[in-house]
């Protein structure tokens, strides 16, 4: 097993307001998780109550990050990871999906966000021919995050760059633009991006809600049109169905009785570097 990290101080616990309610903990209690605490479900509950439907976005978008490195896994051939904006861990964590189809591969998770330094070890419980590593880094210095993860990582080698659900927290759009591509310029071709985001244009009432969210001055998600998705993978080769509503990406087969995947206010796709 691997067990380290490149965070300084990382085996202090670090100080964080648990009166507060915390976006990160709210979305584990959303996925079912137990790394929250009463404040966090009582704001998970209010908004649930606002927008029922937010659970089923919480739990679309981590069954996207499911098929997606699976389908990186067991039909790309890639053996290692850099997940950017990882949150907390909860179920289907990036390094349990794909070690545990190939057990060799390399995982780098990266936030600089103390609550998710103080659970990193459940994020470092590598399978022996693998490894991973947590890198408290910010989203907004690319150059230091490739640079960490190539202590773990080898960056000439094809790499999935994994970015869920955390594009929506950069308020300037050219900025997060410039952001994935700087992430990108330091891989090589072969490798992949991995997107999904809250989007406008399927779901009013959650644009309301999270619209709302965002005024009570809790850290704001801003949700994008579609084609602003889809502009991520300018220069990229697309996977087959492309940019689409996340229960739509290569649904798993269920019973001829289960009801049809419908779309949600969350978008994603994956698409390979020349």
């Amino acid at each position: 097993m691997t067990d380290h990290t490149t965070a300084p101080g990382a085996q202090a616990r670090p100080e964080f307001d648990t009166s507060v309610p915390h976006s990160a903990r709210i979305w584990n209690y959303w996925l079912g998780g137990k790394d929250n605490y009463a404040v966090d479900e009582a704001a998970g509950d209010a908004y649930s109550a606002v927008y029922p439907g937010i659970v089923t976005i919480a739990r679309s978008s981590r069954a996207f990050l499911r098929r997606s490195i699976r389908h990186l896994v067991a039909e790309a051939g890639i053996r290692q990871f850099l997940d950017v904006g990882t949150g907390l861990p909860t179920v289907d964590n990036t390094h349990e999906v794909a070690q545990g189809i190939a057990p060799e591969s390399r995982i780098v998770y990266v936030d600089n966000d103390p609550m998710i330094l103080a659970h990193a070890r459940a994020l470092l419980r590598s399978t022996p021919q693998g490894a991973t590593s947590y890198v408290d880094v910010s989203l907004y210095e690319p150059d230091r995050i490739l640079a960490a993860a190539a202590e773990t990582l080898d960056l000439t080698r094809p790499t999935a760059l994994i970015l869920s659900g955390i594009l929506g927290h950069v308020p300037d759009y050219d900025e997060a633009r410039s952001i994935v591509r700087r992430l990108l310029d330091g891989l090589p071709s072969g490798s992949y991006l991995s997107v999904n985001d809250g989007s406008r244009g399927t779901d009013p009432d959650y644009e309301r809600a999270q619209d709302g969210y965002n005024e009570t001055g809790a850290v704001p998600y801003f949700l994008r049109p579609v084609a602003r998705i889809e502009a991520f993978f300018d220069g990229l080769e697309l996977v087959e169905p492309g940019v689409v509503s996340v229960p739509l990406w290569r649904p798993e087969e269920s019973g001829a009785d289960a009801p049809a995947p419908a779309p949600i206010g969350q978008h994603g796709g994956l698409a390979r570097k020349p």
